[in-house]
C-alpha cells in the first residue's frame, strides 16, 4: 500500500474534523505543520504527498524519487512546481469548487458589514451607548442600502456567478468583467471592460485567478477610477491588490471602504498598512473554513487519490 504523507493538515482539520476517510486508504502520516527545513525529511519515502502551503519546488521534487502523486489541499496550486512534476512523471491534482458556497457567503458577510456596521454597533450597544442615548436609536456610521446599487464582479467563474446570484436577489445591478465573456455568457449580467466596471460600480468584488496579468491589478491608478464612496471586496487573492495604494486611498477618503479576507503576506506583519487603514475590515482568510467546505475538501482529496490509484486521475493540473 502506498505511503501517504500530509505535510500541513492543521487548517483543514481544525478542531472539528477527523482524518478517518484518508486513513482508511492505508498508511498515513499526518503533520499539522511542516517548516521548510523538515520538508524533505518528512516527505522521504512517500508515494503520495499532500500539501496546502508547503512549497514543493523543483529542487525538492528531485530528491523524492519514490513520489508519484501530489495532492494540493486547495484550489490554487502555485505551491507546486508543476513543470518539474511533469518532467518527473509526478501527477498533481487540486480540489476545485469545494469552497464556492462558503466564499460567496463570506463575500456578502464582508459587504453587509461595510454597509450596516453590525459589529461596530453591537460593540457600542454592549458598551452602554444605546442605554444612554437620548433617542430610541442611534447610528455611529451611515447605513447603506444595497438595492439599486451597482455590483461590479471581476472574474466570473463559479464563485463570481454565485456572487451575482446573491447580488441580484438583493436588488443590485450587475456588471461583469471576465477574460472570456463568450465562454462565460450570461444574459442576466452586463459584460464590460475593466475601466467601465471600476468607474460605474458602487461595489467591486474580486473573484479572478492570480496571474501575471492580474497581479496588483487594483493599483493606485485603478483605485482612482472608482467612485469616491465605492466599496472594494477581496475574497480572491491578496496579490490582486496593491495594498499600500489601497491603504492610502482609504486614509485620504478617496474610497468608501474595503473588506478583505486575504492579503499578500499571510499572516501579515503587525504593521501592515491595511490593519490600521480607515474604513477597512480584514479577516484572517476564513472564507474557505466552514466545516462544510473543509469536509468537501477532504472528501474530494480522498476521491482524487482513489482515482489516481485506479489509473484515472481526476482534477489533474500536471
Amino acid at each position: 500500500m502506498q505511503k501517504i504523507v500530509v505535510l500541513d493538515g492543521a487548517t483543514l482539520a481544525g478542531n472539528d474534523l477527523g482524518w478517518e476517510p484518508l486513513q482508511e486508504l492505508g498508511e498515513c502520516i499526518i503533520h499539522e505543520r511542516t517548516p521548510a527545513t523538515l520538508t524533505l525529511q518528512r516527505a522521504a519515502g512517500a508515494e503520495i504527498l499532500l500539501t496546502n502551503k508547503v512549497l514543493l519546488d523543483a529542487a525538492t521534487l528531485a530528491q523524492l524519487p519514490e513520489l508519484r502523486y501530489i495532492g494540493v489541499l486547495a484550489t490554487g496550486y502555485n505551491v507546486v512546481d508543476v513543470t518539474a512534476a511533469k518532467a518527473r512523471n509526478i501527477i498533481v491534482s487540486n480540489v476545485p469548487g469545494y469552497s464556492t458556497p462558503s466564499v460567496v457567503q463570506m463575500t456578502f458577510a464582508l459587504l453587509l458589514e461595510l454597509a450596516n456596521q453590525v459589529g461596530l454597533h453591537a460593540a457600542l450597544t454592549r458598551s452602554g451607548r444605546w442605554s444612554s442615548a437620548p433617542d430610541f436609536c442611534f447610528w455611529e456610521k451611515p447605513q447603506l442600502e444595497l438595492a439599486g446599487l451597482t455590483l461590479g464582479i471581476i472574474g466570473y467563474g463559479a464563485i463570481g456567478r454565485g456572487v451575482a446570484q446573491v447580488g441580484r436577489a438583493l436588488g443590485m445591478d450587475l456588471l461583469v468583467h471576465t477574460r472570456s465573456p463568450e465562454k462565460d455568457a450570461d444574459a442576466s449580467v452586463r459584460y464590460v471592460d475593466l475601466d467601465l466596471l471600476l468607474s460605474q460600480s458602487d461595489v467591486v468584488s474580486l473573484h479572478c485567478p492570480l496571474t501575471e496579468s492580474t497581479r496588483q491589478m487594483i493599483d493606485g491608478a485603478r483605485l482612482a477610477q472608482m467612485k469616491s464612496r465605492a466599496l472594494l471586496i477581496n475574497t480572491g487573492r491578496g496579490l490582486l491588490v496593491d495594498e499600500e495604494a489601497l491603504a492610502a486611498a482609504l486614509n485620504r477618503g478617496a474610497l468608501g471602504g474595503a473588506a478583505l479576507d486575504t492579503l499578500a503576506t499571510e499572516p501579515p506583519p503587525a504593521d501592515h498598512p491595511l490593519l490600521l487603514a480607515e474604513n477597512c475590515i480584514v479577516t484572517p482568510h476564513i472564507a474557505w473554513a466552514t466545516r462544510a467546505a473543509r469536509s468537501r475538501l477532504l472528501a474530494i482529496t480522498v476521491e482524487n487519490i482513489r482515482s489516481f490509484r485506479a489509473g484515472m486521475p481526476q482534477n489533474r493540473v500536471a
